[in-house]
């Protein structure tokens, strides 16, 4: 049974830093999609982030965020620099067998985590 748990949200000023960690548990965390999603009010959840072998970014946070995964610890990371109000969003992490930017591809997802961003 894969279970992945999200931790490291919170509030901070636009400019400021965080790092989100998803630990997963399960079979299998090498090898896999791993994913960032996030979802602000009243808008669609949107890709964040993904690594498989390489990392590949939404064009709204490339050079600003950074995903990582520690297959000994199986726990993905996010570190977000440079925040901005418009990243306020509650962050998901995901797995999904094969790489996309689809959430509707994405078979297990963590109960995510608040990131509040003020100005």
């Amino acid at each position: 049974q894969v279970q992945l748990v999200e931790s490291g949200g919170g509030s901070v000023q636009a400019g400021g830093s965080l790092k989100l960690s998803c630990a997963a548990s399960g079979p299998a965390f090498g090898g896999i999609n791993m994913a960032w999603f996030r979802q602000a009010p009243g808008k669609e959840r949107e890709f964040v982030a993904s690594i498989m072998w390489s990392p590949y970014y939404a064009d709204s946070v490339k050079g600003r965020f950074t995903i990582s995964r520690d297959s000994a610890k199986n726990t993905l990371y996010l570190q977000m620099n440079s925040l901005k109000p418009d990243d306020t969003a509650v962050y998901y992490c995901a797995r999904s067998a094969s790489l996309s930017t689809n959430p509707t591809n994405y078979q297990f997802w963590g109960q995510g985590t608040q990131v509040t961003v003020t100005s």
